[in-house]
């Protein structure tokens, strides 16, 4: 039983009149009449009493107009349903950022954006933070959590976020580190330095370091990324500069503290990256569109 001729008893039996139904059906009455007499041959009984003048619904037709406008509410339904699936975005977004602002800046990100595009499948890649550009460059994925460099090429788009500030974190437990950072006159170059391999956050501990005036950093070791940085700390192997979040979010906050007096240390700006030549990409403005 086809929807149209669901349609068309359905107005028949609203306004009980073949000339009008069959004109407002944009069909000739005969054709009307036709169309209820298969669906009274497949119902199986009379559905109208029908005379020159009138048209009047039987028990059976009563009970039949409910379920054909039951069927066609629901059809309406599936309709609007399925078209809104198509029009919505589909695909896979791959996002790179580190452990921390994973847990610290995407997740108040991804909500607004699956909110809008549910459809949208989420990759998540972590890695240290200095990598990030790379990861874009290398097309590897479509958007970044990234620290904005001093000098940002023109191939990146940068949408800012927030700013982070930069603290000097020394062990919390009794150790020759933690002794050395308690001194009155904290001799900077003899304290062993646990620094990241590359990056903002290195370039930063350096010109940091150089102001100090104490000769040459007594390098402990080098990692990738500030997670591994606090850990270190926190084992007593040194001290080492990190964002505040990462401190803030590390499961060994409470083995490391701040150093302090330490003179002022210019904050990171954290933003949201992709290629400039894909930001025009329907996924990737979505976001950007979404956290504006």
């Amino acid at each position: 039983m086809d929807q149209k001729s669901l349609k068309m008893f359905v107005d028949l039996a609203n306004n009980l009149h073949f000339g009008k139904t069959a004109e407002a059906n944009h069909v000739s009455t005969s054709t009307l009449s036709r169309a209820i007499q298969r669906i009274e041959t497949e119902v199986g009984c009379n559905l109208l009493h029908r005379d020159n003048r009138t048209v009047v619904l039987t028990q059976a037709g009563q009970q039949f107009q409910q379920y054909a406008q039951q069927q066609l509410d629901n059809w309406h339904v599936l309709q609007l349903s399925l078209r809104q699936e198509q029009t919505q975005l589909q695909g896979k977004l791959n996002i790179f950022c580190s452990v921390t602002a994973a847990y610290s800046h995407l997740p108040p990100l991804l909500d607004q954006f699956r909110q809008q595009h549910p459809l949208v499948e989420i990759m998540l890649v972590t890695g240290d933070a200095a990598d990030a550009f790379e990861q874009l460059s290398s097309q590897s994925v479509d958007l970044a959590i990234a620290v904005k460099p001093e000098s940002l090429s023109r191939q990146f788009y940068f949408h800012p976020l927030a700013k982070v500030p930069l603290t000097v974190i020394a062990p919390s437990k009794v150790c020759h580190v933690q002794q050395q950072v308690n001194m009155p006159v904290i001799e900077w170059g003899n304290i062993p330095m646990i620094l990241p391999e590359h990056g903002i956050a290195r370039k930063r501990f350096d010109y940091w370091f150089r102001r100090r005036q104490q000769g040459k950093p007594n390098i402990y070791a080098t990692v990738s990324g500030h997670e591994a940085l606090v850990s270190m700390v926190a084992l007593g192997c040194g001290v080492g500069m990190v964002p505040q979040v990462v401190v803030d979010n590390s499961p060994v906050k409470d083995r490391v503290k701040n150093v302090e007096n330490i003179g002022e240390i210019p904050p990171f700006e954290l933003g949201v990256c992709c290629l400039n030549q894909h930001k025009a990409n329907s996924l990737i403005t979505a976001f950007l569109h979404s956290i504006s």
